[in-house]
């Protein structure tokens, strides 16, 4: 197995089981100055936060979370790539909602974070029992195309094709780009105009 390759995820979770929560309120507008993604983590939902003490972002009890559980169209708006790049950099490591923006979801994919959709009923059951006990482990299973928390599995939803990008690492462009470093370099040493791009 590479460590590209995203097959299940365990940990605890966060609730935050509202609808149509958009790319602006995930990341402000104002922290998209940056020259690196650096430092986006410690704004996520920043606004929010500020105006709502009992924002589960806020609490100690959610903190070291690596999976949200979030609602209906999660990350819509606009289709920057600072949302998801500043969700995975407060530490998650996969969303599990009712749907998702498309774009958002072709963004986290790329990061190598899976959003799997799950049922109203069941989301609900999932935040309940998060809300009731911060410490439940919850299992994102890639594989079998489920999410697990106390005694409960839940067949969940996930694109084919990024199920398949996911598990096999193909995800991760720069890693197969950096894997096959030396049949670049040889490539380019036959490109006439790139004479000598790949030796020493």
């Amino acid at each position: 197995m590479s460590n590209s390759q995203v097959i299940r995820l365990s940990g605890t979770a966060i609730p935050l089981l509202l609808d149509d929560i958009d790319t602006d309120r995930i990341i402000p507008a104002r922290y998209l100055r940056c020259v690196t993604f650096d430092g986006l983590g410690e704004h996520v939902f920043e606004d929010d936060r500020q105006q709502d003490p009992g924002q589960p972002f806020n609490s100690d009890r959610f903190a070291g979370a690596s999976i949200l559980v979030a609602g209906r169209n999660f990350g819509c708006g606009s289709s920057r790539e600072h949302a998801p790049q500043a969700l995975m950099r407060w530490g998650l490591q996969a969303i599990v909602a009712e749907s998702f923006a498309e774009i958002f979801f072709g963004n986290c994919t790329a990061l190598g974070i899976p959003t799997m959709t799950l049922d109203r009923e069941q989301l609900e059951s999932l935040s309940s029992a998060v809300e009731a006990d911060p410490t439940i482990d919850v299992t994102v299973d890639l594989e079998a195309v489920t999410v697990a928390w106390g005694d409960v599995i839940a067949e969940a939803g996930l694109p084919e094709s990024a199920r398949t990008a996911l598990v096999s690492g193909e995800w991760d462009f720069l890693s197969q780009l950096l894997a096959n470093d030396a049949a670049i370099g040889q490539t380019a040493g036959l490109i006439p105009y790139l004479n000598g791009f790949g030796s020493g």
